[in-house]
């Protein structure tokens, strides 16, 4: 397993959104290049049920269970059929209003790479806007820095 680097991922985005469909060797190389803890779960049976998909071909059922493994905080929030192509939307706040959320949307011919295209984005968006566990703090304001009001009550 590679470590998780931001310039593997969108290649790896750019890799499926080029594909005619998906196989064994991408849906390796998705998993080993976009997965933090598919590999350090070890062998558990929702890591031995992935297995399992990715032998049977299962492509669709995979990229879920996938997603279910290394984001266990999104959802799907949309999977729709649209003139050729699947949209897929992955959401966190899959219970607000479609205008109010910032979900992320992937889009292919196939199923399997529409799902696996939103989450690489998902990991995408993850690596560049990576929070830490610690709280941060402002810091101190400038000494020089003194707020005035500028509203005119006449």
């Amino acid at each position: 397993m590679t470590a998780l680097r931001l310039c593997d991922l969108p290649s790896l985005g750019d890799r499926l959104r080029n594909a005619q469909g998906m196989t064994r060797p991408l849906m390796l190389e998705i998993v080993d290049k976009a997965c933090r803890r598919f590999p350090s779960l070890g062998q558990t049976e929702r890591t031995a049920r992935l297995v399992r998909l990715i032998d049977a071909e299962a492509w669709a059922d995979a990229a879920l269970a996938l997603m279910e493994l290394e984001l266990p905080l999104w959802h799907v929030r949309r999977i729709a059929y649209d003139e050729g192509e699947w949209h897929c939307a992955l959401s966190r706040e899959r219970e607000l209003p479609d205008w109010l959320d910032a979900a992320v949307e992937g889009c292919h011919g196939d199923l399997a790479i529409a799902l696996l295209s939103a989450f690489v984005d998902v990991q995408v968006l993850a690596m560049e806007v990576s929070r830490s566990s610690v709280p941060s703090v402002r810091p101190a304001p400038d000494s020089l820095y003194e707020p005035i009001a500028c509203e005119n009550f006449s």
